[in-house]
């Protein structure tokens, strides 16, 4: 695997998935493995930030101190256009379904992916 790439997690508004050479799979969460065939040999690389909505959930109760100036809040799962599912903020009124595309933001005191509908 080449160096990593800096995302989101690292305070860079990207959003970063690997992808598998011995069995072309693809995976949201950095490994030193693919998950699906146990290869070593991955490679990073960074997603456009479209994707589709495969499911919503809005959020009324704040987890933690910090979170309750968000609430409500959504939670959205996303299918990336590149093929890996990832789970994220996103508007309200987001439905399944929905062509979304990410921007970043601040929740709670730090940099999050964030979904509205596509234009």
């Amino acid at each position: 695997m080449s160096g990593p790439i800096a995302d989101w997690t690292k305070g860079v508004e990207a959003i970063v998935y690997q992808t598998c050479s011995a069995c072309g799979a693809r995976q949201y969460f950095r490994r030193s493995f693919c998950a699906a065939c146990g290869s070593a040999d991955l490679a990073e690389h960074r997603a456009s930030g479209a994707g589709t909505v495969y499911a919503t959930s809005l959020v009324c109760r704040a987890a933690t101190p910090e979170t309750r100036a968000h609430v409500p809040y959504n939670i959205v799962l996303v299918d990336a256009d590149e093929g890996f599912r990832m789970m994220a903020h996103g508007d309200n009124d987001l439905a399944i379904g929905d062509k979304v595309s990410a921007r970043f933001t601040q929740f709670a005191g730090r940099l999050v992916p964030y979904f509205a509908k596509a234009k």
